[in-house]
């Protein structure tokens, strides 16, 4: 539940420091933060907490990292934050399709059945050929693709490298990768955005930090479910602080959504598949 929280606060200061900056400045910034926030972890065992034993799969993640970032971030700022949230759900469904590309798992007719009607509910949400299509919307869809692509990877990297390889992989490479185009978009901030930038850090830490906790110790399933709260976080910080409240299309496309990836985690359960999550960037 804390981590929902957390990473709901993440989208809203996001959406908040979008509005004046480029996206990779505050990405750029943010992997900083991060990265001083890692850093004891870095230099407690360093070298051996930057050594993986699968350096390619952990730069192929890197890769996917920032391009989930920059998609789903992009949508955070220019969409309602509920209707961010709720597409970002489709993650589920690409991880069911990705499991099964390439870690050849076996998906019986009642999971492809949940997959397909959960994305009935995205497209309810998308709205393509209206008017209140959006490019943003693809946008959180593929940054939802890219966030179960980084879920596959992450169940073969945790198998090999610690939490703390992993995430210290994350904040220096994304860091790295963001430091041209952050330095290049670069606009001088304010006393208030400045301080907007180290709460950002912050909470994005620690919601990664709650989120492996919580997956070490806890039931997968009903912590992955847990996860779609961030829909109720959103709505509520949405009106409050822009006056956005989700319309029809968007609360009936997420009840699809919500239901359906439920019941994929319901049956992956069932199977005796042991999920194990560790936080993307999103």
């Amino acid at each position: 539940m804390q981590a929902s929280i957390f990473f709901t606060i993440m989208a809203l200061l996001i959406k908040l420091l979008g509005q004046h900056l480029h996206i990779t400045q505050i990405l750029f910034i943010r992997q900083l933060g991060m990265i001083v926030m890692v850093l004891p972890a870095i230099m407690s065992h360093f070298p051996g907490s930057l050594r993986s034993k699968l350096p390619g799969l952990q730069t192929l993640r890197l890769g996917f990292a920032i391009i989930t970032m920059l998609c789903t971030f992009s949508a955070v700022i220019d969409l309602p934050l509920a209707d961010a949230t709720a597409i970002s759900f489709a993650k589920s469904f690409f991880i069911t399709i990705f499991a099964v590309l390439f870690l050849k798992e076996v998906v019986g007719i009642y999971r492809w059945s949940a997959v397909a009607v959960g994305f009935v509910g995205i497209m309810i949400m998308l709205q393509p050929g209206t008017a209140d299509f959006s490019v943003y919307s693809i946008a959180a869809l593929v940054g939802a693709a890219g966030a179960g692509a980084i879920m596959i990877i992450l169940r073969m990297l945790s198998q090999k490298d610690s939490a703390d390889t992993i995430m210290s992989w994350s904040a220096l490479g994304v860091g790295l990768v963001m430091a041209i185009p952050g330095i290049y978009y670069w606009q001088p901030l304010a006393t208030l955005e400045w301080g907007l930038l180290a709460v950002l850090a912050v909470v994005s830490y620690c919601g990664q930090r709650c989120n492996i906790f919580a997956f070490k110790h806890g039931e997968a399933s009903l912590l992955a479910s847990l996860d779609y709260g961030r829909l109720l976080w959103a709505t509520l910080l949405g009106y409050l602080v822009f006056g956005h409240f989700p319309d029809a299309p968007t609360w009936i496309g997420a009840s699809i959504v919500i239901t359906a990836a439920i019941f994929v985690i319901y049956r992956e359960t069932r199977r005796g598949q042991k999920r194990v999550d560790v936080p993307t960037e999103t």
